[in-house]
């Protein structure tokens, strides 16, 4: 397609390259199978504790019984994964790639808005996204961790739902980057999520490929009672040294209360 001319006013150029980029309207079907693999992805993002592992042989009949999509097929490449591996294995790779690893942590506003006060106010209006359609999280983790954003969007649907998800398209694109760098079978998560939204702009990578090499906005004032990640780790590649001890990334939740 031709570039639009410059006499073109440039909100009129941006709104028809959003049209061009927007989906069709779905069918109904096509929202419940959307819906269905967020769910999974939802899933398949949490903690691998007991209950999660004892039903990997009925998640992968899910999957396997799924469309052909290319969703479904990097699903599949993580549940042949998930199910052969052994439970304590699972624990401790989820451990170090979402908990150790800075470019990998699974709360998006992180990635947007740093260690900085503009992250909480970030916190606070999804909070108020969710109250607004009647829906509240069991209060076990912050409302921008990514299996909580996935469910969200998976209940209230493709626009308002998945809204949260555009938003962050490029956090979700370097955790998808820091996955696949660490070979880690995760990446086939982000992968099938990242098929279902818009594809990145080149403003998109290369804001991503800065926020790989930088890292996000940092303050050092005001910042409790999220804590900070071990120093280092968005420094040039080569020059990272991991900590000793790797200080909690927010304030505990349920999950990390249970493995102490």
């Amino acid at each position: 397609m031709s570039p639009l001319p410059s006499t073109v006013p440039a909100i009129v150029r941006t709104r028809v390259r959003a049209a061009i980029r927007r989906r069709a309207a779905l069918t109904p079907e096509e929202t419940a199978g959307r819906a269905l693999v967020l769910r999974l992805v939802s899933l398949l993002l949490q903690y691998p504790d007991a209950e999660l592992t004892a039903a990997r042989r009925e998640l992968t009949t899910v999957v396997e019984a799924l469309p052909d999509t290319s969703a479904a097929g990097h699903l599949a490449g993580f549940t042949d994964w998930f199910a052969a591996q052994d439970p304590e294995a699972l624990e401790r790779h989820y451990v170090e790639m979402f908990d150790l690893r800075r470019k990998s942590s699974l709360y998006l506003t992180y990635y947007l808005h740093g260690d900085t006060r503009r992250r909480g106010m970030a916190l606070l209006t999804l909070n108020q996204r969710y109250a607004a359609t009647g829906w509240g999280t069991d209060g076990g983790e912050l409302p921008d961790h990514l299996p909580v954003v996935l469910e969200f969007a998976a209940l209230a649907g493709p626009g308002a739902g998945e809204a949260p998800l555009r938003q962050h398209r490029r956090g979700l694109e370097l955790i998808h980057r820091a996955l696949t760098d660490a070979d880690s079978p995760y990446r086939h998560l982000l992968a099938a999520l990242l098929t279902l939204l818009p594809p990145p702009t080149e403003a998109d990578l290369a804001a991503v490929a800065e926020l790989a090499a930088q890292g996000p906005p940092n303050e050092e004032v005001g910042l409790d009672p999220y804590g900070t990640y071990g120093d280092g780790e968005f420094a040039p590649p080569g020059t990272f040294t991991p900590p000793q001890q790797a200080a909690p990334t927010l304030a505990p939740t349920a999950r990390q209360e249970d493995r102490r």
